[in-house]
């Protein structure tokens, strides 16, 4: 089985964009629960674009699954985090200037910061990833800063074209087994959609994916519980060819 968060950040970005009180996440994570999701993704940015303090309490509040709380390592979400305790954290990089996030956390270059910060979440019982690229070097770190689990960064292979994503994919497939091999938990997110998940839900390393736009723009058109089955289904396929038996040889 591989687990689905919805991030639902980009309903709060419609609602913030008119500063009115709907769509309103929290309404919308509670039906994406009901169409299966396993988890609600949400981040809680240092300018507050989208997601507001007040959304990621209600959510905690009224999740029947978990809640991941997506944040930037500094002392002001530490604290938050700390006070609300969410089920999961997950550490992200962050520029005020950035459409959204662009690459994966530094986690070799700020081990120690990133290290403490972790203990700090961890010694409130909540489980610590680090959204990173990739890379062998950040998967030590992340090993060595003590955290649960790693995100891998899957948008350069969603970016990519032709030979360049197979080599991205790759990229991918190596990290994860690399993670794992650790014992570290593995996580996937960033651009996935509709057309691109199956290869990446297929690695047997990743047991969970995080997915946000691609789900909210398909929502949009078809509603937010048909939009959660369809990618539930997609991963469910991809579980089922992991699994599926190999062809007889011919005699």
């Amino acid at each position: 089985m591989i687990r689905l968060g919805i991030n639902v950040d980009h309903i709060a970005t419609v609602r913030q964009a008119r500063r009115a009180e709907v769509p309103d996440p929290v309404e919308v994570a509670l039906l994406a629960e009901k169409a299966g999701a396993d988890g609600i993704t949400v981040h809680l940015r240092e300018d507050r674009r989208h997601i507001q303090e007040r959304d990621v309490e209600l959510l905690r509040q009224r999740l029947r699954t978990k809640l991941n709380l997506e944040m930037a390592v500094t002392p002001a979400m530490v604290l938050f985090a700390e006070k609300l305790r969410p089920n999961d954290a997950c550490f992200v990089p962050e520029k005020r200037e950035e459409l959204t996030t662009e690459g994966g956390l530094d986690v070799a270059a700020h081990r120690r910061k990133i290290r403490d910060a972790v203990r700090h979440l961890q010694g409130a019982g909540i489980r610590v990833s680090l959204f990173v690229d990739p890379e062998q070097v950040q998967i030590e770190a992340s090993y060595e800063a003590g955290a649960h689990a790693v995100e891998i960064h899957t948008g350069m292979y969603c970016n990519a074209v032709g030979d360049e994503r197979d080599k991205q994919l790759e990229a991918v497939v190596a990290a994860a087994k690399l993670a794992q091999s650790m014992g570290l938990e593995v996580h996937g997110g960033h651009g996935l959609n509709y057309e691109n998940v199956l290869p990446v839900a297929e690695i047997p390393a990743i047991v969970e994916l995080n997915i946000g736009h691609s789900i909210v723009a398909r929502a949009v058109i078809v509603g937010i519980e048909r939009a959660v089955r369809e990618m539930k289904g997609l991963l469910n396929k991809a579980v089922g060819a992991q699994h599926a038996a190999p062809l007889p040889d011919k005699p």
